[in-house]
């Protein structure tokens, strides 16, 4: 039996990847990733590879065990067609018999575009009959904090959000969680609703922002028309640019403010404070 996890070089991946090795041995981790080399130091850590591409669905014929425990991580490639993409693991999973398959979907709540490719999804899982688990991962502070620079130079948050609050945790909490559902038990057929443990506001973030900063930085709330054409100033293509000021339209109407506590329990701990994530990302 071997635990399986797709995009394992991405940033998600790589977190579930390196969680996996603190509590089961590292031939018994297959990563699934579509450049080896960026696999390198995994695989020097004796982890299994395997090459496969969500676009060519054949490349995944042999990639899966009978027993094994898969990882989909959804893919980010919105213009490529990502509910086929997945449909092709799906398939490559039924065929061999896998044990269990968990897909890191989006938060139930969430009508935003967003979320329809992930809905699509988890109907084709749950009509093939695998035993699944529905990992609904909330926002990332990483979504915000990996960007500071325009934030800090223009000594602003600019969001069409209002003044909707976020559930958001950290990379590394969400890989917890898949960690948890992959080398544990009892997690057949279970949906979890994941976010962490204390929602927050971007009046709050941008607070946070000039505390740890010492520069004064403001929210600057605008409409999502005007935020769609900020983003695609910005060189986003007009697609991208439309659903993430959607997405912005959700959180101003609550969608991503999710209270099960799922994720920490999972986890088995508290997760990431916003101000721990500023901290870690102003540090570099």
């Amino acid at each position: 039996m071997s635990i399986v996890v797709t995009g394992a070089t991405g940033h998600l991946g790589r977190h579930v990847v390196q969680q996996l090795l603190e509590k089961v041995p590292a031939d018994q981790v297959t990563a699934v990733v579509r450049d080896e080399a960026k696999a390198a130091d995994l695989a020097a850590r004796g982890v299994r590879l395997a090459v496969a591409d969500y676009n060519r669905p054949e490349t995944f014929d042999g990639v899966f065990a009978a027993g094994d425990k898969v990882l989909l991580i959804s893919g980010n490639e919105f213009d490529k067609g990502r509910v086929a993409q997945h449909k092709a693991v799906i398939d490559a999973a039924k065929a061999a018999g896998v044990a269990l398959l968990a897909y890191t979907s989006a938060p139930g709540s969430l009508k935003a575009a967003l979320a329809d490719d992930h809905r699509d999804t988890e109907e084709i899982l749950l009509a093939s009959g695998l035993p699944y688990t529905l990992l609904r991962n909330g926002w990332y502070h990483e979504n915000y904090t990996e960007n500071l620079a325009p934030v800090l130079e223009h000594g602003a948050v600019v969001q069409a959000a209002g003044e909707g609050r976020v559930s958001a945790a950290s990379r590394a909490d969400y890989a917890a969680a898949a960690v948890a559902v992959l080398t544990g038990e009892g997690h057949e057929n279970k949906t979890y609703e994941l976010g962490g443990d204390e929602a927050w506001g971007f009046a709050e973030y941008a607070a946070e922002l000039s505390r740890q900063t010492g520069k004064e930085i403001t929210y600057n709330p605008v409409t999502v028309d005007a935020y769609t054409q900020i983003l695609t100033g910005a060189g986003l293509p007009g697609p991208l640019a439309g659903v993430l000021a959607g997405v912005d339209a959700s959180i101003e109407k609550g969608e991503l403010a999710i209270s099960t506590g799922d994720l920490s329990r999972l986890a088995g701990r508290p997760t990431t404070p916003l101000a721990d994530a500023i901290a870690a990302a102003l540090k570099g």
